[in-house]
């Protein structure tokens, strides 16, 4: 029996699906946190759960002589295994993001090689964020500078040919693959149109599905993808949302991830007095986008769960 892919997956049922994204833990502390958000949103029957990928990033340590010593320390490792784990505790799909930025290409085609011994078949692949160290996006040695790069890796590696060329003995079943969007542009293209035309590509190249930056306003996402349709892209493009949790995001949310809070959204955030009172607008704000999102006929609703899980358990308990 072929397998779907995730756009096949979300588009064989008459409902809206649920699918959630998680952080490998912390270096040092255990899967129990990560269970712990997948028992709280189980129950939603997730049709598959995103697993990050984090780069390594340089550590200053003070030094007894008043110097400072630099290394690199990657604070969440474990994608690979953590894939691994919850499809063996829970029998649920994963996709895990495979990433350029901090990787090389040798780096990536080893993380290729173990996804595929372990039967994982189904990838996001992303640029990724630069260094904190770092004022532009810059690519390790032997690295990618875009995502378009990385899906042609992917692509070879399908075909059976490894980064430098050399063919594989034995190619396994092919990867498929997601890309992301952005509604209200990303932070690095010039304008709408530029970002649209790296979307296409990625399509042309064999992306299966998008999945959306984070937003507030349905009103920007379904004006993107209408206009991603005349521009010929026609993969799923899977809205993605997180709801408000402090105070403190509706200043951080914008600067850090480059979008709009509307304006009745920012004037009830205003008068909030407290992060509990911003945590239940998040989720009645949400729950709205959640159910006009619906009533258009979305196939998957997809929720960023860093620091949010109870916040999101609610909303899905609303609308599913």
């Amino acid at each position: 029996m072929t397998r779907m892919t995730i756009s096949e997956l979300i588009t064989a049922r008459q409902r809206t699906d649920f699918s959630f994204e998680v952080l490998p833990p912390l270096k040092g502390t255990g899967t129990d946190g990560l269970f712990r958000t997948i028992d709280a949103l189980k129950e939603f029957e997730p049709r598959y759960i995103n697993i990050t990928t984090h780069r390594s990033e340089y550590v200053y340590t003070e030094q007894p002589d008043g110097t400072f010593s630099r290394s690199r320390v990657r604070r969440r490792p474990g994608t690979i295994a953590v894939a691994s784990a919850i499809m063996q505790k829970y029998d649920i799909r994963v996709v895990p993001h495979v990433v350029c930025s901090g990787f090389t290409r040798e780096d990536i085609e080893y993380m290729l090689l173990d996804l595929q011994f372990l039967g994982i078949r189904d990838l996001l692949l992303l640029r990724g964020d630069k260094a904190k160290d770092e004022a532009r996006f810059t690519p390790v040695k032997d690295g990618y500078s875009h995502t378009t790069e990385l899906i042609e890796q992917v692509c070879r590696f399908n075909a059976g040919e490894f980064a430098d060329g050399s063919p594989i003995r034995q190619s396994g079943t092919p990867f498929s693959f997601g890309v992301a969007c952005y509604p209200e542009k990303h932070e690095e293209a010039p304008n709408m149109e530029f970002d649209l035309q790296v979307l296409k590509m990625k399509q042309t190249l064999g992306a299966d599905y998008a999945i959306t930056q984070m937003f507030f306003d349905n009103a920007k996402y379904y004006a993107f993808v209408e206009r991603a349709r005349k521009e010929g892209i026609t993969i799923p493009i899977i809205p993605a949302l997180k709801p408000m949790t402090k105070l403190s995001q509706i200043s951080v949310v914008p600067r850090t991830f480059h979008l709009d809070i509307p304006q009745e959204l920012a004037s009830a955030a205003a008068v909030c007095a407290t992060d509990d009172d911003v945590r239940q607008l998040g989720i009645e704000w949400s729950i709205a986008q959640c159910r006009d999102l619906i009533a258009h006929g979305v196939p998957c609703i997809h929720f960023y769960t860093m620091s949010a899980t109870d916040s999101i358990r609610q909303i899905a308990k609303a609308i599913y």
